[in-house]
């Protein structure tokens, strides 16, 4: 039997599978003056292709029980639903489809999600030029979006962290350290033309490659402690060599000798060819008191960490993130037994309570956990931490991130990876699932 005429402008049928775009697209077009019936399936497509004999159908290609490449085929096969209009709405806009449409005789390929509006203008467009609704889909944009596409920007403006050097002891290089690196302990801290840097190892070198090419300006160098693999790279530091540039370095009270003079050991006519009095830049050298130092609103405490020699860790608080430098420190020196053991009270932590309590307010830690616990026994006193006592230290600080750096020369990129994931279990057992990561030479944050 013949369909019923109505004084609609044309009957519509919606194959749709998701009831709330079936909804929008039918309301849509009933207020435009179109007769609208809706299909949840291709085969109920297909049954009311026959029953309701639409104009158009706006054929769905992901909807159950038959695909809409299938559906369209059937209609195209059958004498009755041959010349129906179909226009695809799809969020499966492939090259593929597209064709496979174009050559069934598609009028159009939408891609969904789309607007209502757009959604009428097209049909009204079709049944404008009904009598030759025949034709190959047109081809869109690969994107299947009409608006301009969204590209996040990178805010560079924020302040920046650089590790450069993430190595403890001595540098390692070799293609077993790749992934990790080899340099030794450096960090850079900037924030508009505010430099920030910490510890001087080999990493430093490559960085006063970089800032020699900004042009000449403060640069502020804090140094945990002397030991060679902290200031090794100083010579290297291309600003000290280029007049204009001011480096001040900064370090605590308690070392054998005055901080210039050990910078200037280091240049020595018996060890290195050029001396402290061939750098060009202007140098200073402050020893650090009890008082915060503040350099252009950021702030900048320390706390005596427990290794050999005056060794101190430092708090950065930039206003919005308060990030602590803590590459050497023994924690709980010579406790070999089990972190959940050991609580805040325990006298074994007294000695250490004032670190702790001086970690407590941070947002990311960087601190050492350079032996694994079967390392640990036969290095007590060595200055560095056991991997459970530096997690069960992170715990007791409540500290929500941890980056770990001043890795062992003997632990390649195989063996960190896997006591990365110990480092995991055992945050978990204390009960202190925090984010920890292995710190890499270039790793790079805006905060």
């Amino acid at each position: 039997m013949a369909a019923t005429k109505t004084s609609a402008k044309g009957r519509i049928l919606i194959a749709e599978d998701i009831q709330v775009i079936a909804l929008k697209h039918s309301a849509a077009l009933k207020q435009a003056g179109y007769e609208v019936q809706v299909a949840e399936d291709g085969e109920e497509c297909l049954k009311k292709a026959k029953s309701f004999r639409p104009d158009l159908i706006l054929l769905d290609i992901m909807m159950p029980k038959k695909h809409g490449v299938e559906v369209i085929e059937r209609l195209r096969a059958n004498p009755q639903t041959k010349d129906v209009g179909v226009i695809v709405c799809s969020a499966k806009d492939f090259g593929t489809e597209q064709i496979k449409m174009a050559e069934m005789g598609a009028y159009d390929f939408l891609v969904k999600p789309l607007d209502p509006s757009d959604l009428v203008a097209k049909v009204n467009e079709f049944f404008g030029k009904r009598k030759n609704a025949k034709h190959p889909v047109v081809t869109r944009d690969s994107t299947g979006f009409t608006e301009k596409t969204f590209r996040p920007i990178l805010l560079t403006k924020n302040a920046c962290l650089t590790l450069w050097g993430s190595r403890g002891s001595t540098p390692t290089p070799g293609a077993a350290y790749l992934r990790h690196g080899g340099q030794t302990s450096c960090l850079s801290i900037v924030r508009g033309d505010t430099v920030l840097i910490f510890d001087a190892g080999s990493g430093i070198r490559d960085l006063g490659q970089q800032l020699a090419k900004s042009g000449a300006r403060k640069i502020h160098l804090f140094i945990t402690h002397t030991h060679w693999d902290h200031i090794q790279g100083f010579p290297f530091f291309v600003p000290a060599y280029i007049p204009g540039f001011e480096i001040t370095v900064y370090g605590a009270r308690g070392f054998g000798k005055d901080l210039k003079s050990v910078f200037s050991g280091q240049l020595d006519r018996d060890y290195f060819p050029v001396q402290i009095e061939d750098m060009k830049a202007k140098l200073n050298f402050v020893q650090i008191g009890q008082e915060p130092i503040v350099i252009d609103g950021i702030k900048i405490t320390w706390e005596f960490s427990n290794h050999p020699g005056a060794t101190v860790g430092y708090k950065i608080d930039l206003g919005e993130v308060k990030i602590a430098w803590v590459p050497d420190n023994e924690f709980l020196k010579g406790y070999t037994g089990p972190p959940d053991d050991i609580t805040r009270e325990n006298e074994l932590v007294a000695p250490h309570l004032k670190m702790v309590e001086f970690l407590s307010d941070i947002d990311l830690l960087f601190h050492e956990a350079q032996f694994t616990n079967e390392e640990y026994p036969k290095r007590i006193g060595w200055g560095h931490s056991g991997l459970s006592n530096a997690a069960l230290l992170v715990c007791l600080a409540k500290a929500p991130r941890w980056i770990i750096t001043h890795h062992d020369p003997l632990h390649d990129d195989h063996f960190l990876e896997g006591k990365l994931n110990l480092t995991r279990q055992l945050l978990e057992r204390l009960g202190h699932p925090i984010p920890v990561s292995h710190g890499y030479d270039g790793m790079t944050e805006y905060l």
